[in-house]
């Protein structure tokens, strides 16, 4: 059986005095069978990962190349020595903001699974792509795109993200959200064999909050959640762990 997993992705919040909500959220992990990751600024990384055992840190990027001059870049072996074992590749604010395509991805997939570190690769649809019934076409093609060869279920989750829920509150029918993850399953077995297949997590990530994550987790295959902003506080984000353990 698949376990659960709630990731929060910080993104570009959190200083030193944020620190405390991991002390806070070490505790609730430790009462449910549900995997917890945090991935914070890179500048927490260090810090965060030394202050509990229970809860995984990962990243929230890195660079396809294991070095070189990339001013402002981080490595995926920089995260790992800074006590990282997850990276989120793909999310659609990277891809929006910096034009990362499926083959960016698929590199970077690649150069993290070297250094160690498993993969969240984030996939979804427009506004535009989900009104224009396009949702399984752009799915299953950055699916293919995004994912390298030889993913198993301990190095590769993926996170289905409808990028018009992200961030606005607007959250897809748990029929939509379902006909996705479905979709999303049956793609990961035909490619890569029914065991690996099934053993893939596949987190939703489209403004998960402690209002609807209950029932967004008894959907079929919704193996947790990918959080943002409900991440950040641990009252919050433990509700949601609560739902999901």
């Amino acid at each position: 059986m698949r376990r659960k997993l709630a990731a929060g992705n910080w993104k570009m919040n959190g200083l030193d005095e944020n620190l405390q909500e991991i002390k806070t959220l070490s505790e609730v992990s430790n009462a449910h069978d549900c995997e917890v990751l945090i991935c914070p600024p890179a500048t927490l990384i260090h810090s965060m990962s030394r202050m509990s055992n229970d809860i995984a840190i990962g990243g929230q990027t890195c660079h396809a190349n294991t070095s070189g001059a990339h001013t402002g870049d981080i490595s995926a072996q920089m995260l790992a020595d800074s006590g990282a074992t997850y990276v989120i590749l793909g999310h659609s604010e990277r891809r929006a903001d910096y034009n990362e395509t499926d083959a960016d991805v698929r590199a970077k997939t690649k150069t993290a699974w070297d250094a160690g570190l498993k993969v969240i690769v984030c996939i979804g649809e427009s506004l535009g792509e989900r009104e224009a019934c396009n949702t399984i076409d752009i799915i299953g093609g950055q699916l293919s795109a995004s994912v390298p060869d030889n993913a198993t279920g301990e190095n590769l989750v993926i996170a289905y993200e409808p990028v018009w829920a992200i961030g606005t509150g607007l959250t897809p029918t748990l029929d939509q959200i379902g006909e996705v993850h479905d979709f999303i399953r049956a793609q990961l077995e035909r490619r890569f064999g029914a065991g690996v297949g099934r053993s893939v997590r596949i987190l939703y990530g489209g403004s998960m909050n402690p209002k609807n994550a209950a029932d967004i987790a008894q959907v079929s295959n919704v193996d947790g959640g990918l959080v943002g902003g409900a991440s950040l506080k641990a009252a919050d984000f433990s509700q949601i762990i609560t739902a999901l353990g």
